[in-house]
């Protein structure tokens, strides 16, 4: 037996080639070779990238997201059991955000539950948590009558983000998309292929849509040019993970493994809108009641800089006497709102906005602000 362990392979998206030919700084995220950012060249850049979907549309490639299938007679009731928010409130069609938690109440993921049919469900999960929540998923539903399939290989996932992503995605589907509500799916015809599924869904705090299509190099190549060519008109620019990162910042919007992980339960998260205890059972809820009860001791605050620096992940956060409180879990400059901002778990006593704290950054306490999240909040705006 060889002592050589093999080195593990990285992953590639249908639209891998497309990134490397628009010049894309490519990087390892979660396993997979995926764009981090496009060239100034072509207009793009972290910043010019989130502006764009701030103010105008932008698209990203997200198919190294994960899918997972539900169905059968127990479909729902298996999606009861081992998700948090409440399913049954779901009509065909709709869609919402929850959580697979363990049993201690902390979270394996958190995932986007749409209902596609009478006893169907899709539940699309990280990329980085795979293979461990498929796993999860299908070694705690075996007791109900519903089939587990991991879809995840099987769709091109893209994001049309911004303001004008529905505008554009009009120009290329049969579907009415002013009658899709936020959170809500459609099926139609895109770019001429039939019964493509179609989200109002996303991960920027803006508006936009998700639309998948097969995982075929191909059709996805075209599908993204086809996008880019009738986004022209709205100044449609491609986007990476460095833009989406900040976007979702912006909107205070979790990251496993950051916001939340399985050492972070619902209501430290300041999840709990999204946790429907009043169901009768799931998997995270008996020690969640008993953590409650307990009372929280550390909770997600928003922070703002008040002295020049920027707060990384894992920065410490200090008192007002320099002692060590907790810690940051997101910073980053904000482009759209030019501010350096902050996530980071703090005492329920600091949790305050108008507290101020420091953040240690190089060996420094560097001044900052509890502030109120999320940091941005879109318009509402109509079709």
């Amino acid at each position: 037996m060889s002592s050589v362990e093999a080195t593990p392979t990285i992953r590639k998206t249908a639209l891998n080639a497309v990134h490397r030919q628009m010049g894309a700084k490519m990087v390892e995220f979660n396993g997979w070779d995926m764009p981090v950012e496009y060239p100034a060249a072509i207009g793009c850049g972290i910043i010019a990238e989130h502006m764009a979907v701030r103010t105008g549309v932008g698209i990203f490639d997200v198919s190294h997201m994960g899918d997972i299938r539900l169905a059968g007679p127990q479909a729902l009731a298996a999606v009861q059991h081992i998700s948090m928010n409440d399913a049954s409130r779901l009509v065909i069609g709709q869609a919402q955000y929850s959580a697979l938690l363990y049993p201690e109440g902390t979270f394996v993921d958190d995932v986007i539950v749409h209902r596609l049919g009478d006893d169907e469900y899709l539940l699309v999960i990280n990329a980085g948590t795979r293979e461990k929540d498929f796993n999860w998923v299908r070694d705690n539903t075996r007791q109900f009558d519903c089939a587990v399939e991991n879809l995840s290989d099987d769709f091109t996932q893209i994001a049309i983000q911004g303001p004008k992503a529905v505008h554009l995605l009009q120009k290329l589907t049969d579907a009415d998309l002013s009658q899709v509500k936020f959170y809500w799916v459609t099926r139609g015809t895109l770019c001429g292929m039939p019964n493509i599924l179609m989200g109002r869904t996303g991960y920027t705090a803006e508006d936009g849509f998700e639309v998948y299509i097969p995982a075929d190099e191909q059709i996805s190549e075209h599908v993204w040019d086809e996008i880019l060519e009738a986004g022209k008109e709205f100044g449609v620019v491609p986007c990476g993970l460095g833009a989406r990162n900040t976007l979702r910042l912006e909107g205070k919007l979790p990251l496993y493994g950051h916001e939340i992980s399985d050492t972070i339960n619902v209501w430290e998260a300041g999840l709990d809108r999204f946790c429907k205890m009043e169901k009768t059972e799931f998997l995270g809820r008996e020690a969640l009641e008993k953590a409650k009860s307990a009372g929280v001791r550390r909770t997600l605050v928003g922070l703002e800089m008040t002295e020049r620096g920027i707060a990384r992940d894992g920065f410490k956060v200090l008192d007002a006497g320099s002692r060590e409180i907790g810690y940051v879990t997101s910073g980053s400059p904000a482009p759209f709102l030019k501010k350096n901002i902050a996530l980071a778990y703090v005492p329920v006593e600091l949790a305050e906005a108008g507290t101020a704290v420091k953040v240690e950054i190089r060996g420094h306490g560097v001044g900052a602000v509890v502030v109120s999240t999320p940091f941005y909040r879109r318009s509402k705006r109509t079709a």
